[in-house]
């Protein structure tokens, strides 16, 4: 049977202990295959380094190249320019090609991106929708699947990655053993579920700041329209505007936002009853806390604590 090559591409910053990870995941998953005598091709990896080869008789083509994360900042546009040239020409021959966090900044510059879905780590959201204003950022999904595009988020993300590919290549069954040979949770997993509200705070606008600062200190229990514009100095339907273009959040979901960080700590390290905590951070029907917490997290408040509470020390 004709294997299949994953190539990984340790372009410069990029983390070998992610690119060595992926190879000892893949190869867990190849001897679960063989110990259970599937007729599943088996999976050869490569480490690609520069200067980077082109495919022929000896450097047969890869059916996926992963750009791993990168512990250094982004690459810059020079830097990634060779390197995006030949995941380009390796893309239109029939390679799919995938990012994980930093990575997804490399993988831009192949101009693949253009009105595509992509994820990062949620710290790099905004530059990376800077750069790419054309690609469509979702940094609330752990791993987003275009079919020949994939991206992963954080740099840990590699293992989600890793069992996704583990499934399309060996099956289910497959990549669901080895998630539980190497103790880590299959491919389902959001990112938003990690990720702390990070509100833009400098976008020059002074007025909405004074209002920003106000919500802030109250967790976004005070978010009445009329109470927030007198805090700007605004009239109301000034202050919505400005608001939404200064932080790209309405008031009201700014607020909600404040609200849902506030019961995701006092879930994570609290004892309180869920009703209670919906109280506490503003909300009087504990049935639409429920709602809002499972919009902005994807888990319920149940779900939340069950999964990140904290035992304290006695």
């Amino acid at each position: 049977m004709i294997p299949i090559r994953i190539g990984i591409l340790l372009y410069p910053g990029a983390q070998r202990s992610a690119a060595l990870g992926l190879a000892d995941l893949f190869e867990i998953a190849g001897r679960i295959a063989r110990d259970a005598r599937l007729a599943a091709p088996p999976l050869e990896v490569s480490i690609i380094e520069p200067p980077l080869p082109t495919p022929g008789p000896e450097v047969p083509e890869c059916a996926v190249l992963i750009l791993p994360p990168s512990l250094d900042a982004p690459l810059s546009p020079d830097a990634a320019a060779p390197l995006a040239g030949w995941l380009r020409a390796r893309h239109a021959e029939g390679a799919v090609l995938a990012s994980i966090c930093a990575g997804a900044f490399l993988l831009g510059e192949t101009g693949l991106l253009r009105d595509r879905e992509v994820t990062t780590h949620w710290a790099h959201a905004k530059a990376l929708q800077e750069r790419f204003p054309a690609a469509r950022v979702d940094t609330d999904r752990l791993l987003i699947d275009g079919g020949d595009i994939l991206s992963a988020g954080g740099l840990m993300a590699w293992t989600d990655l890793g069992l996704r590919l583990v499934e399309r290549f060996l099956g289910p069954s497959v990549m669901a053993q080895t998630a539980r040979t190497l103790l880590i949770d299959p491919p389902g997993r959001e990112q938003r579920y990690y990720s702390g509200f990070a509100p833009r705070m400098t976008h020059g606008d002074s007025a909405v700041l004074k209002a920003q600062h106000f919500l802030h200190e109250g967790n976004g229990r005070e978010a009445r329209i009329a109470v927030l514009s007198r805090q700007a100095g605004l009239e109301e339907r000034t202050f919505l505007r400005r608001f939404l273009k200064a932080t790209g959040f309405t008031a009201t979901d700014y607020a909600q936002r404040l609200r849902v960080t506030k019961a995701q700590e006092l879930l994570q390290f609290g004892r309180q009853p869920i009703d209670s905590i919906a109280w506490a951070v503003g909300y009087s029907d504990a049935s639409a806390f429920r709602k809002i917490f499972l919009r902005i997290v994807g888990l319920t408040p149940g779900a939340y604590r069950q999964r990140f509470h904290v035992q304290q020390e006695r």
